[in-house]
């Protein structure tokens, strides 16, 4: 009797540990909406929405849900062809934001590709990154 209340008591104290604790991606996602605010947001507003027929959204948008990671390349090395979004085509370019660290980069695309309706499991990480950078 004595050795379930203790290891209940364990898992108690694990579960109230834990939930003081944030994982890694939660994490990122934080470091992630001030990267954005400093770097992104100018063009695709707060919100997401993009600017029509000059910036494209990133809220619930089909092209960066696609292939988020794809969302990498297009920071380190910048976006000079056409795309279409949510089915409306987009003709200007993106300058590439390769300046950014390996971190701010992850961390941002953890951000877009989980805010504003968009929903991605996979964690990107800096070495991610790097390996598209090379």
């Amino acid at each position: 009797m004595k050795i379930f209340i203790l290891s209940g008591l364990v898992v108690l104290l694990a579960l109230i540990a834990s939930s003081f604790i944030q994982n890694p991606k939660a994490q990122s996602i934080t470091r992630g909406k001030e990267v954005y605010t400093a770097n992104c947001q100018g063009c695709h507003m707060d919100n997401g929405a993009g600017v029509e027929d000059a910036f494209p959204p990133l809220a619930k948008s089909d092209y960066l849900m696609k292939d988020p990671k794809r969302a990498i390349t297009i920071i380190l090395k910048g976006q000079h062809e056409e795309i279409t979004v949510n089915g409306k085509v987009y003709h200007n370019l993106m300058p590439e934001q390769s300046y950014l660290p390996d971190e701010e980069i992850a961390d941002v695309v953890n951000y877009i590709t989980n805010s504003w309706g968009n929903k991605y499991k996979e964690f990107i990480t800096p070495a991610m990154v790097k390996a598209k950078r090379n």
